[in-house]
């Protein structure tokens, strides 16, 4: 090295010199070689142009979306699911309390998308309406995926109805007491001056307590009770009057239609091989709705009535003659799809249901619908 007092030794031949050069390219080689392979993740900061074109396709995100940063949260859920994998680690680790602990204390401390305060800050535009257009609370009853009671509350004015709150009710009786309890504490939230109105389920217990306050009944759900009266009738007990008895006799078919048509559904949707058979005729399959929904019996007889010619095929077709198992019902099921009474029935229920089912749909939505 010219300058630096190292001078090449004079023993070194020029043989010597290649050799150890490519000794030190090989540990080169070896030392880039078992290093780790970095791979970018594809849902990285800077958007592709497929994502870009879906974006202006989609439009602009929503002011929400801005809020919690969406784009960050998948971003950050993509790191950790790639170092868990990149390392090897298993997944119960994401049980470990101080993981979580380190988790907890990142997610609130200055990252964008994890804030509260963000949300707040969105929501200010709708609350500030609210002295002067005023407020209707909101608040149903429903039960999670866990089956625990729950009650939400929500505000609602010509803005944009806001989420308030969710209560367990898990181990609670709901008395009229205990809801207005519960009520009271939300009006007191969203301030006594503002709130216009209370509009709940037609339960009894939910409009009992509050009488200077007006109460306004859940359109959406006084609708679907009068469907569940007409569609979901159940048989008469032993002391019924005179007029339920009545009121039975004439409407008990509705009740063996849709005890049929579940019947139908279940026999074909819970085993493997009749499913199969169905899905070679079609693409569409019988709806299993939650009881939960509006106008569940309606959207599965509506169903039934779409794949109607598609089930008639299936049960005169070669492959549901040469089925054997269960070989009983399987008659019994061919008979009832090839039968016009039952899809008479079908299409009077229908007939009957189409203007209040039409009418929930009109309702259930988010903007106010009476004028």
């Amino acid at each position: 090295m010219k300058n630096k007092g190292v001078a090449l030794c004079p023993n070194v031949s020029y043989e010597m010199l290649c050799d150890m050069r490519r000794k030190v390219q090989r540990c080169k080689e070896l030392v880039e070689r078992d290093r780790t392979c970095y791979v970018p993740l594809p849902t990285g900061p800077a958007p592709s142009n497929e994502t870009t074109a879906m974006k202006k396709k989609r439009g602009s995100a929503s002011a929400l979306e801005k809020a919690w940063d969406l784009d960050n949260r998948r971003h950050l859920d993509a790191l950790l699911a790639r170092a868990f994998y990149s390392g090897g680690i298993s997944f119960n680790f994401a049980r470990n309390p101080y993981f979580r602990e380190v988790i907890s204390f990142a997610c609130s401390h200055d990252l964008n998308g994890y804030e509260r305060r963000h949300i707040e800050r969105l929501l200010e535009s709708s609350k500030s309406v609210w002295p002067e257009k005023g407020v209707t609370i909101c608040c149903d009853g429903w039960s999670d995926p866990q089956r625990r009671p729950i009650i939400n509350f929500l505000a609602v004015c010509d803005k944009s109805p806001m989420f308030l709150r969710a209560d367990n009710c898990q181990g609670e009786i709901k008395t009229k007491e205990y809801i207005a309890d519960k009520l009271r504490g939300i009006i007191e939230k969203v301030g006594r001056q503002n709130v216009i109105q209370i509009i709940t389920d037609n339960a009894s217990n939910c409009k009992a307590e509050f009488d200077n306050i007006f109460w306004t009944p859940c359109v959406v759900d006084t609708l679907n009770l009068a469907m569940e009266s007409i569609c979901e009738l159940k048989p008469p007990k032993n002391n019924s009057s005179d007029d339920e008895l009545f009121i039975w006799s004439q409407l008990e078919f509705m009740h063996t239609v849709k005890s049929e048509a579940q019947m139908i559904k279940n026999f074909i949707m819970n085993h493997g091989m009749r499913l199969s058979m169905s899905n070679e005729f079609s693409d569409l399959k019988l709806l299993s709705i939650a009881e939960t929904r509006f106008a569940s019996v309606v959207c599965m007889l509506k169903r039934f009535v779409e794949v109607k010619a598609v089930l008639q095929h299936m049960v005169i077709s070669d492959k549901w003659s040469i089925y054997k198992n269960d070989a009983p019902t399987t008659q019994v099921v061919k008979e009832k799809i090839l039968s016009d009474v039952l899809w008479g029935n079908v299409d009077f229920i229908l007939r009957i249901t189409t203007p209040i089912y039409e009418m929930i749909r009109i309702a259930n939505i988010d903007t106010p619908c009476l004028i």
